[in-house]
């Protein structure tokens, strides 16, 4: 996969040296848009980048109302939002990141690491890649270009 993102790199950067600063910045705010609003749905469908399904929650024994999870809310619904995961954007580059505290929380499940559940308690998270570059995100990256060299 890092050979074709390279091979991408080196098609999209010499097109876009082509361009003028201000069309540059336009293109890469037009392709980190896009990537942005693709990673969102794909977190939605709670897919990794390759088309598999995230693991599923572990089962929680039964418990009252108060700090129950629920099961039927898809996982990372607000951290999937434009609050939390940034597009940003340069002359020089495209990127899509989370910020602040999000940033943190992304990364033990996209690193699938152990985290604290509270103070005393550290729990294993399965690896859910919620930020990747699929072949559609190739293909969408080349469409959003190739519309911004048209204009």
């Amino acid at each position: 996969m890092a050979g074709e993102l390279t091979a991408l790199e080196d098609w999209a950067g010499a097109l876009m040296a082509k361009l003028t600063p201000a069309a540059r910045r336009r293109a890469a705010k037009a392709i980190a848009t896009a990537l942005r609003k693709s990673q969102q749905q794909r977190i939605a469908q709670q897919q990794n980048p390759d088309g598999s399904a995230y693991v599923p929650r572990k089962a929680q024994p039964a418990r009252g109302k108060r700090g129950r999870i629920k099961r039927k809310a898809a996982m990372f619904a607000k951290l999937r939002t434009a609050k939390y995961l940034k597009a940003r954007s340069t002359p020089n580059e495209a990127s899509v990141a989370f910020v602040g505290r999000a940033a943190a929380i992304a990364r033990v499940h996209q690193e699938g690491a152990t985290d604290h559940v509270n103070k005393r308690i550290l729990a294993r998270y399965p690896r859910r890649v919620l930020l990747g570059f699929s072949a559609a995100d190739r293909e969408l990256v080349r469409d959003v270009l190739l519309a911004q060299l048209a204009d």
